[in-house]
């Protein structure tokens, strides 16, 4: 089962259009997310967040579409994207797709592009994808895969988040052979040279993103 993550980040990254696919699958409205799923027609089965981005009246308006709403205060030990990431694996998701966590602030990308690293959610790292206009990216532990290419998606990134050895490319339009290094790194702008290519580690944790130069 897929659980989808609407969170609160710049509209303009926000795939409407696949999220309006979506419309009959699960979702978790986190803080301002759960406003634009309803304005969209999709009744989340959770609102949760510390709303901070919401007006008195908006979280009232909530209150009176959705049955579940977790409201915490501003200080807190989770971000507002851990918690909706907590309760997609308290559904015991196979696949957890989050929305709305790029753009605007660097800080709130950082802390989102990161959190399958930690260790209360590394267990379901493989799960987790982050998507937006232009992005789609996997977590990968070590091992040997097959990846197939995405519609409109022209670029392939391998970026290893924590220390990766022997990262090997292939098949790809730039080949890479038992790369190994201590610190983070984006091998960038790589390509598909088939509908599949082949990729594989052996220690590690490696993010592919596939990615397009136009919003889409």
């Amino acid at each position: 089962m897929r659980v989808n993550v609407l969170v609160g980040g710049p509209l303009e990254m926000v795939p409407t259009e696949l999220i309006l696919q979506r419309k009959d699958e699960k979702w978790i409205g986190v803080d301002r997310g759960a406003l634009r799923l309803l304005k969209w027609g999709i009744k989340p089965v959770l609102a949760i967040g510390d709303f901070d981005s919401v007006t008195e009246d908006e979280l009232q308006g909530l209150e009176g579409k959705i049955t579940r709403i977790k409201t915490y205060p501003p200080e807190k030990d989770y971000t507002d994207t851990q918690l909706g990431v907590k309760f997609a694996i308290q559904e015991q998701a196979d696949e957890i797709e989050i929305f709305g966590a790029t753009g605007g602030r660097l800080d709130h990308l950082l802390a989102n592009l990161f959190l399958p690293l930690q260790s209360e959610f590394k267990p379901y790292l493989t799960r987790i994808k982050i998507i937006d206009c232009q992005n789609v990216v996997s977590y990968y532990l070590p091992g040997d895969y097959t990846i197939s290419r995405l519609p409109h998606k022209k670029y392939l990134a391998f970026v290893n988040l924590t220390p990766v050895r022997g990262l090997t490319l292939k098949d790809e339009k730039y080949p890479l052979q038992n790369w190994s290094s201590q610190i983070p790194f984006s091998w960038t702008s790589n390509e598909f040279t088939a509908e599949e290519n082949h990729f594989s580690f052996e220690s590690g944790i490696v993010s592919v993103i596939q990615c397009s130069d136009q919003l889409k």
